[in-house]
C-alpha cells in the first residue's frame, strides 16, 4: 500500500487545478540559426518566460537514466522521470550491462530464440532499427547477439533493417550499411550465413505506435514475414535506388527484399526464431502483436509462421508483452500517480494519440491501465494519419478543448497533457512546419493560462526533451552544415535544456520567485505535488521551489 503524503506547512494548495503542459521537443536551442522554437511567433510563451518563475531542466543522458551525457533524451524515458520523480537507468544502459556481463546470454530467453534454431537447422531472425541512435536501439547490441548466435552453433541469420533518418542523421543509412556488410562478411568466413534480408524506412514500414497506422505494421509483416515487396541485390542498392527515385529520406524510404535468382533470400518461416532488438517499448508492441497473439485481428497476417518470438526488453509488464524478453526493464516503482491517487486527488491526462501513451503508460511507469479508476480520467484524441509536416497543428485545439473544459469544469484538481507538435513535426526536418507546430502550442497555452487564471489555479509548463529547437546539423564551430548548396537538416533530439516554468496568478510569495537550477526534468514531480499542497516522498529529487 502506498504511503501518504504529508501536507506541505509552507505551501496549502491552490483553489484551482494544476495543471502540467508538457510541450513535447521543445527546448531552449544552443545556436541561433535553426532554432525553430526561437524564431517562431509565440508570444504567449515569451511573455512566461519574462515574466513568471522559471528555469531551465536537464533532459538527456544522466539525467533521464541513459548511459552517457552524449545520449539524447527521448519522450518514454522523459515521460517516465517525470513522472516518477527519480532517475532509473533505462533501456539502452540496461542492454549494454546485460550484454557486457553475459547475462543475456545466460538467460532463459536466449537460450530458447538460440537454441531452437540449433536444434533445428532453421534461420535466427533480427528485427529492429538499425542505427546507434541509442533511442530504441543501437547497432553494437545487435552486432554483439550476432556474434553469439555464431558462437552457440547457429549456422544462418537473416536481419531485416528499418532505416533511421529520424535520431541520426537523415540520409545516414549507407554509413551503417556499408560497415555492417563487411561485418557479416567476417561472419560468413566464420561458417555461418549471415545476410540482411529485408528493410524499409521506419514511418513507412513496421514501426507504427498507439494503433495510429496498422497498415505500417501490415507493409513491415508482408516484407519481414512473406518476403512481398520490391527486390534488390543488397541493401545498399535498394537505399540507392529508392533515394534517386523518391528523394525521401531514410525514414520515409520504401519497403524492400533482398533476392537472390528472383528469391527472397530471408523469409521467416515455421522453426525460426525471432529477436526484435528495440528495446524501447512503444514502436515495438504492434508487430509483437503480430506475431504472438492467436486471435490477431488488425489486418490478415497469411501465412502466420509457428516461430520463438523474444523482444529486447518487456513492452508491456502489465499484459506482459511480449511472453519472451531477453533483458528486464527497469523496475520503476513508487510513481508519483499512485501518492496522488492515496490523497484522493482527482487527475486529468490528455494527448492525442501519437503521445497519449506518454502521459498514461510511460508516465506511470510502464503499467497499463489507470492506477485508480475512481479517481483519473484519460483521454485520448485520435491523430490524424498523415505526414506531420502537413498538418504541423496536429490535434493541438482539441487536446485543450479537453484541457480547458476539465479546468472549468472544477472537477480535477491535477491536469497533465501533452503537446506532441515541437517532437513530432521537428522530426520531419521541415523548418517552416516545426515554426508552426510551435505557433500552435502558444496559441493552445494561451488558453490555458486564461483559464487557470479564471480557476485560481497554477500552470507548470516544461518539456520532456528537445527537437525543434535544433532543426540544422551543426560544425564544432557553431555554423551550420552545407550540402549540395543547402543547409543539412536535423530530425533528431536535441541535447538542450528544457524550460520549467510556474504560472501562479494567485500567488502571495509562499515560495521564492528563483527557481532551483542544475535539476534534471525529474523535478516536475516533486515540483508538482509542492504545488498541490504536500511534501514530496523522501526519495524523490527535489523540485524546483524554494521557500
Amino acid at each position: 500500500m502506498t504511503e501518504k503524503l504529508l501536507k506541505a506547512t509552507w505551501f496549502k494548495g491552490r483553489r484551482g487545478p494544476v495543471v502540467l503542459v508538457i510541450m513535447d521537443g521543445v527546448g531552449f536551442g544552443k545556436y541561433p540559426e535553426g532554432d525553430a522554437v526561437a524564431s517562431a511567433t509565440k508570444p504567449t510563451l515569451d511573455w512566461l518566460l519574462a515574466t513568471c518563475p522559471n528555469t531551465r531542466l536537464k533532459a538527456h543522458g544522466q539525467a533521464v537514466g541513459l548511459p552517457s551525457d552524449a545520449d539524447m533524451g527521448n519522450s518514454e524515458v522523459g515521460h517516465n522521470v517525470i513522472g516518477c520523480g527519480r532517475v532509473f537507468d533505462q533501456g539502452a544502459k540496461l542492454v549494454s550491462a546485460s550484454i557486457a556481463s553475459g547475462k543475456m546470454f545466460e538467460g532463459q530467453a536466449w537460450k530458447d530464440v538460440s537454441g531452437n534454431v540449433v536444434a533445428k537447422n532453421s534461420t535466427l531472425h533480427f528485427l529492429g532499427l538499425f542505427s546507434d541512435g541509442n533511442v530504441h536501439s543501437h547497432l553494437d547490441h545487435l552486432r554483439a547477439m550476432i556474434k553469439r548466435a555464431a558462437q552457440d552453433g547457429v549456422k544462418k541469420i537473416r536481419v531485416h533493417i528499418l532505416l533511421e533518418g529520424r535520431d541520426v542523421g537523415e540520409t545516414s543509412a549507407l554509413e551503417y550499411v556499408d560497415p555492417f556488410e563487411e561485418f557479416l562478411a567476417g561472419i560468413r568466413d566464420g561458417g555461418c550465413d549471415a545476410r540482411i534480408a529485408s528493410g524499409g524506412g521506419r514511418m513507412h514500414i513496421t514501426m507504427d505506435r498507439y494503433g495510429a497506422n496498422w497498415s505500417m505494421v501490415e507493409r513491415g509483416w508482408k516484407t519481414h514475414v512473406h518476403g512481398e515487396g520490391r527486390q534488390f541485390a543488397s541493401a545498399r542498392e535498394a537505399i540507392v535506388t529508392l533515394r534517386k527515385e523518391t528523394k525521401a529520406i531514410d525514414q520515409d524510404l520504401g519497403a524492400f527484399v533482398i533476392a537472390d535468382q528472383g528469391k527472397p533470400v530471408g523469409t521467416i518461416q515455421d522453426g525460426d526464431s525471432v529477436v526484435f532488438f528495440n528495446f524501447r517499448g512503444d514502436r515495438a508492441l504492434e508487430i509483437t502483436a503480430a506475431f504472438e497473439e492467436d486471435d490477431f485481428t488488425k489486418f490478415d497476417r497469411g501465412r502466420r509462421p509457428q516461430v520463438v518470438y523474444a523482444g529486447m526488453m518487456e513492452y508491456d509488464g502489465d499484459l506482459n508483452v511480449p511472453k519472451r524478453f531477453l533483458t528486464s526493464p527497469p523496475a520503476i516503482d513508487r510513481i508519483s500517480g499512485e501518492f496522488l491517487c492515496a490523497m484522493g486527488v482527482r487527475t486529468l491526462a490528455c494527448s492525442e494519440t501519437q503521445k497519449y501513451g506518454h502521459v498514461t503508460y510511460f508516465y506511470n511507469g510502464n503499467r497499463s491501465g489507470k492506477i485508480n479508476a475512481a479517481l483519473e480520467d484519460y483521454v485520448e484524441v485520435p491523430s490524424d494519419i498523415v505526414p506531420f509536416e502537413q498538418r504541423p497543428w496536429m490535434k493541438g485545439a482539441e487536446i485543450t478543448d479537453v484541457v480547458v473544459e476539465g479546468i472549468l469544469s472544477g472537477k480535477y484538481d491535477f491536469i497533465r497533457c501533452n503537446f506532441p507538435n515541437g517532437d513530432m513535426v521537428g522530426h520531419t526536418g521541415v523548418y517552416q512546419a516545426a515554426e508552426i507546430g510551435v505557433e500552435c502550442v502558444d496559441l493552445c497555452l494561451g488558453r490555458i493560462c486564461r483559464a487557470v487564471e479564471k480557476t485560481g489555479g497554477v500552470l507548470v509548463v516544461t518539456a520532456d526533451h528537445g527537437n525543434a529547437d535544433d532543426m540544422y546539423e551543426h560544425k564544432k564551430d557553431g555554423s551550420v552544415v552545407i550540402e549540395d548548396g543547402v543547409k543539412k537538416v536535423k530530425t533528431a533530439h536535441s541535447l538542450n535544456p528544457v524550460p520549467c516554468i510556474i504560472y501562479d496568478p494567485e500567488s502571495q510569495g509562499e515560495y521564492k520567485p528563483q527557481l532551483r537550477s542544475g535539476l534534471g526534468i525529474s523535478a516536475i514531480a516533486a515540483t508538482c505535488m509542492n504545488l498541490l499542497g504536500y511534501e514530496a516522498p523522501a526519495d524523490y529529487d527535489p523540485g524546483v521551489l524554494e521557500h
